[in-house]
């Protein structure tokens, strides 16, 4: 009888202390496609009277408190930046053709920038700082390209193939000066 009343007392007084505790949110998430369909957002459902906050990188979805009798609600984020080496080498294949570069040089630029970023826009080195698919240093060099340059893969790389251009010729120079020293 003691611990019975014991428990009681201390359910009661965690809700005084802690009032959300009944609050409850689901954990699960369960991917939405977008209309290409890619994986391009996360969708968290939840019920009950609560505040909600979701980040993801320079994005935040926040929701106030919203009283919901047996009603879900839905909450979708804004895709993240989902970084697609095959679509930014595609863009790239035209782009040294453009300049009159062979397919060795494309090669070439392969190679260089699977070694440096793994052709992720977002990819940025913890030591240095440099940035996205051509690993500017600092990465805001790349806003002479365009202002959106830390997302958009277009940018990067006509940044950084005007870069190898003016710096070591063509990629196969670029590449060639990476393998000796290991950075171009």
């Amino acid at each position: 009888m003691a611990f019975a009343f014991a428990a009681s007392v201390s359910f009661v007084l965690v809700h005084l202390v802690d009032p959300t505790i009944g609050a409850s949110a689901s954990g699960e998430y369960r991917a939405s496609t977008d209309r290409f369909g890619g994986e391009a957002t996360q969708v968290v459902e939840v019920t009950g009277d609560y505040d909600f906050t979701a980040t993801r990188d320079e994005y935040v979805v926040e929701a106030a408190a919203v009283a919901v009798s047996n009603t879900a609600i839905t909450f979708q984020a804004p895709p993240a930046i989902v970084p697609d080496p095959g679509s930014a080498q595609a863009y790239a294949a035209d782009a040294v053709a453009a300049r009159g570069w062979s397919t060795g040089e494309f090669d070439c630029l392969v190679a260089l920038w699977n070694k440096e970023s793994g052709w992720r826009v977002n990819a940025m080195n913890p030591y240095s700082g440099a940035y996205g698919i051509p690993q500017a240093l600092p990465g805001s060099k790349m806003a002479t390209a365009g202002a959106d340059w830390q997302t958009n893969a277009a940018t990067q790389i006509e940044w950084g193939l005007g870069y190898i251009a003016g710096r070591y010729g063509t990629p196969c120079g670029a590449w060639s000066h990476s393998q000796s020293v290991g950075w171009y």
